[in-house]
């Protein structure tokens, strides 16, 4: 079921065109990225998400209602650029946040309580804001964004910050909101985060969206027909006799336990498969699909040029 539809969404800036016709279908209970270089036209869709400003022409729906004012209530968003009062104490802080969003005071210590310990920030509740590093500044927020617990959640840069560990603590209170039934909205440059966490993406560039799908689809789609494959061989040059044999192939000897590793760019590798097998141990073979990031360059430069 579809949670969240952009149809045919147009919003300009003077001479500006910040989103051009834009259409988007965010099933629910998924995570769904929203891509695009730097003035690509993704913040200015998540304002219009967040009734911060409305679109000159088109419709935003949520759950087949026009947006309006009852789904505030409903949409939790951590902002890139973050909003917390520095000289007040977190937790007093924690609980007002609650409270405006129609939290009462006891059930909001009681989330707060879940979600401090959770991410390991209880010895921080009586501590000023301005006292806290970024990274903890944005544990604190993230908890204060998803503490209603809304049906849809926009995070602008989450991970912005964090280190690995304390990245990877944030991916995986995503990963359980959404298994709870939240539907995400994720705009990163973290293409790495991306792969982790997104079950479908929207890259926007000039205000267009100029691909949408399935990650996986996605990568498919841009499938190179790339193929590793690590022999094992006790004589490197039988392995070399065979790959002298193709064109499209890349050698590598790895110097670990006799082992080399070959690259082909081919949709058919039995026969070389075949091959190397009468020379030597097949250590390993798999496809090497194109990451995100690749695939972000490549759809981004490809239409810049075109234009």
């Amino acid at each position: 079921m579809t949670k969240i539809s952009v149809n045919e969404v147009t919003k300009r800036y003077a001479d500006h065109t910040a989103l051009d016709r834009m259409c988007i279908e965010i099933p629910e209970r998924c995570i769904y990225g929203l891509l695009g270089p730097n003035g690509a036209g993704k913040t200015t869709l998540i304002r219009i998400l967040n009734q911060i400003t409305a679109p000159d022409s088109g419709q935003v729906l949520i759950n087949g209602e026009k947006l309006c004012q009852k789904h505030i209530a409903r949409i939790g968003y951590l902002p890139e650029e973050r909003g917390l009062y520095k000289k007040m104490k977190v937790g007093e802080q924690a609980i007002y946040l609650a409270e405006l969003k129609g939290i009462k005071k006891a059930e909001a210590q009681k989330r707060l309580k879940m979600w401090f310990d959770k991410f390991e920030i209880g010895g921080w509740w009586d501590k000023k804001v301005e006292e806290l590093s970024k990274g903890m500044q944005q544990k604190i927020q993230f908890v204060t964004t998803i503490i209603h617990e809304p049906e849809i959640l926009i995070f602008d840069e989450p991970f912005s910050g964090f280190d690995p560990i304390n990245a990877n603590l944030l991916k995986e209170a995503i990963l359980e909101l959404r298994d709870k039934g939240a539907t995400i909205l994720l705009s990163t440059h973290n293409m790495a985060s991306v792969e982790e966490l997104c079950d479908s993406i929207t890259l926007i560039n000039h205000g267009k969206s100029i691909l949408q799908g399935k990650v996986g689809d996605i990568k498919r789609q841009h499938d190179t027909h790339e193929r590793e494959i690590i022999v094992r061989c006790d004589d490197f040059n039988k392995v070399m006799a065979v790959a002298d044999t193709y064109n499209n192939i890349k050698v590598e000897h790895t110097d670990l336990h006799d082992e080399t590793k070959l690259t082909l760019f081919s949709e058919s590798p039995n026969e070389l498969l075949g091959q190397l097998l009468q020379v030597g141990q097949l250590v390993s073979f798999k496809e090497v699909l194109p990451s995100m990031n690749d695939i972000f360059i490549q759809e981004v430069q490809s239409k810049n040029q075109a234009a």
